[in-house]
C-alpha cells in the first residue's frame, strides 16, 4: 500500500502502518515527546504544551497514546479530543456523555423499527384479500 505520510509504496504489516523511513522518523519524534514529558517538571503538561515544546503534530501524539506507547496514567493532563463533541478524553474515541447519548439514540431507533415491524405484521393479519372468481359465466 502507499504510505499515508509520504505516499511511497511499502508492504503493510500488523505492526506498522507507515513505510520504514516514516517509521524511523516517527520513532525519533516519539523519543522527543517521551523525553519531554518524562521530565518531572513536564509531567503535568497538556497536549498543547507538548506540541509547542516538541514541534510534534497532535495527530502523531494521539497515535502514540492510542497505540499504548504513552501511558496516560503517568501524565494526568495529557489527553485528546472526543470525536463527537471535542471534549478532552483519555481513552477510546468518544467521551462518556457522547457514548451514552449515542447508545440511547440507537435504542430509540431500534424501538421505532420494532414498532414499525409490529404495525406491518398487524396490518398483514387484519387485511383480507379477495380473489376475483375467474368463472367464465360472470
Amino acid at each position: 500500500m502507499n504510505c499515508p505520510r509520504c505516499d511511497s509504496l511499502f508492504i503493510q504489516t500488523t505492526f506498522r502502518d507507515v513505510c520504514d523511513s516514516c517509521y524511523k522518523e516517527e520513532e525519533k519524534l516519539f523519543e522527543l515527546v517521551y523525553q519531554y514529558i518524562r521530565k518531572r517538571e513536564n509531567r503535568t503538561a497538556a497536549m498543547q504544551q507538548v506540541i509547542e515544546a516538541t514541534g510534534v503534530e497532535e495527530e502523531l501524539i494521539i497515535k502514540f497514546i492510542r497505540n499504548g506507547r504513552l501511558k496516560l496514567a503517568q501524565f494526568p493532563n495529557l489527553g485528546y479530543k472526543c470525536e463527537r463533541c471535542g471534549g478532552m478524553i483519555r481513552e477510546g474515541r468518544l467521551c462518556v456523555s457522547c457514548s451514552t447519548s449515542l447508545k440511547s439514540e440507537l435504542q430509540l431507533f431500534k424501538d421505532e423499527e420494532r414498532r414499525k415491524q409490529e404495525i406491518q405484521e398487524r396490518d398483514k393479519r387484519l387485511t383480507y384479500h379477495v380473489k376475483e372468481n375467474s368463472h367464465p359465466n360472470k
